[in-house]
């Protein structure tokens, strides 16, 4: 028999609109309203301002190990503002300004990076809490989106992950799952060059993330993630193909993570200043500050009045969580099994005697006879 050729769309689209001198391309401008675009400036400079913050209060040793997002919130944001409220979003570690934009509270997310089971739990109605394990919320949310195309809910799902995911079997997994079944999930891969020191030339030979979709029957486009114009139209494709029924699509954000993988890595070990200097300029606030000065919709005295507003809500949130109570170190022992294993018990009664004896210790006066 003769070889014959199977003809098959192996194309992807890339999409830039803002270019990083903030110049936009007026013939793909989604021209969004005022009150949108406002709406989006201040999500990001809090969300940037509160990923500053946080770093400085693990520095601090005031909450634990937190992974920034600096530099990745037009990925984020220009994607996740096309949703419903009644659509899902399921997140990974990395997306503290889809959060809150989605409305979880600074205060949860406070709770949350100092190991409070308050934050694990809190999340809003319809967005799932932080997934620290690489890729194991992609499963999860093609299921979810099967449970809404079951129950006839006219919902979809957006989840996020990095390049290091793509090279895990949840990661395939989902995706095969998503495409055999059409079911309407939207895959929103932040491509930021680096899983912790694994940089993306390491990560996968394809020559983009996006055109991973392709062997699994459905779209994927590669986007300019500092661009919140091109991620938001890419998205808004993607919400209403998923909605009118066209299934999931694969969206790589590309972008760059400005800051440390999490406050326990050190980037200096394995990438250079100099690439981190080339990626500055590139940076979504800085080009969506100049688009929104272009505008008209933000000026000096406009953006000083915003980081005051942004700053003062922050400082309100830290001097809450700092009032909250010390937590309860028995609690590590619950919620794991429904009923503790023997041993697990023995451990917990062990560490309950422990801390009686510190607090009782702590509550004797010390002997000064003699004194």
């Amino acid at each position: 028999m003769p070889r014959t050729t199977i003809e098959l769309p192996y194309t992807v689209d890339y999409l830039s609109i803002l270019d990083e001198g903030g110049t936009v391309d007026a013939a793909l401008d989604p021209k969004l309203d005022d009150a949108l675009l406002l709406k989006l400036y201040r999500t990001m400079l809090l969300a940037r301002r509160f990923d500053e913050r946080l770093v400085a209060l693990q520095r601090q040793g005031r909450i634990g190990t937190y992974g920034p997002n600096k530099g990745q919130e037009a990925a984020q944001l220009g994607s996740i503002c096309t949703l419903r409220d009644t659509d899902w979003m399921v997140p990974a570690f990395r997306e503290g300004a889809a959060m809150l934009w989605r409305g979880v509270s600074m205060d949860n997310l406070l709770l949350f990076w100092s190991g409070r089971e308050e934050g694990a739990a809190g999340a809003t109605d319809r967005t799932l809490s932080i997934a620290v394990p690489v890729a194991t919320q992609l499963p999860h949310a093609v299921g979810i989106a099967w449970a809404a195309r079951y129950k006839n809910d006219p919902a979809v799902v957006m989840t996020y992950f990095g390049d290091g995911a793509t090279s895990e079997g949840e990661f395939h997994e989902a995706m095969n799952c998503a495409g055999v079944m059409q079911v309407p999930v939207i895959f929103v891969c932040q491509n930021n060059q680096w899983a912790i020191s694994t940089p993306r030339s390491k990560q996968t030979h394809s020559k983009t993330l996006a055109q991973k979709a392709l062997a699994y029957g459905f779209p994927g486009i590669q986007v300019d993630g500092n661009d919140i114009l091109a991620v938001y139209v890419a998205a808004r494709e993607a919400v209403d193909r998923a909605r009118a029924g066209g299934g999931p699509t694969l969206i790589e954000c590309v972008t760059y993570r400005l800051s440390v993988h999490t406050t326990a890595d050190d980037p200096h070990r394995y990438r250079q200043d100099a690439e981190v200097q080339q990626w500055e300029p590139r940076e979504p606030l800085i080009r969506f500050t100049r688009y929104m000065e272009a505008r008209g919709l933000l000026d000096p005295p406009k953006r000083q009045a915003l980081e005051d507003e942004v700053r003062g809500e922050i400082k309100a949130a830290v001097e809450r969580f700092d009032a909250v109570p010390p937590p309860d170190p028995l609690v590590m022992f619950d919620y794991v099994y429904a009923q503790r294993p023997p041993e697990l018990d023995a451990h917990r009664q062990e560490l309950a005697a422990a801390l009686e004896a510190t607090t009782e210790s702590s509550a004797t006066p010390p002997n000064t006879k003699g004194h």
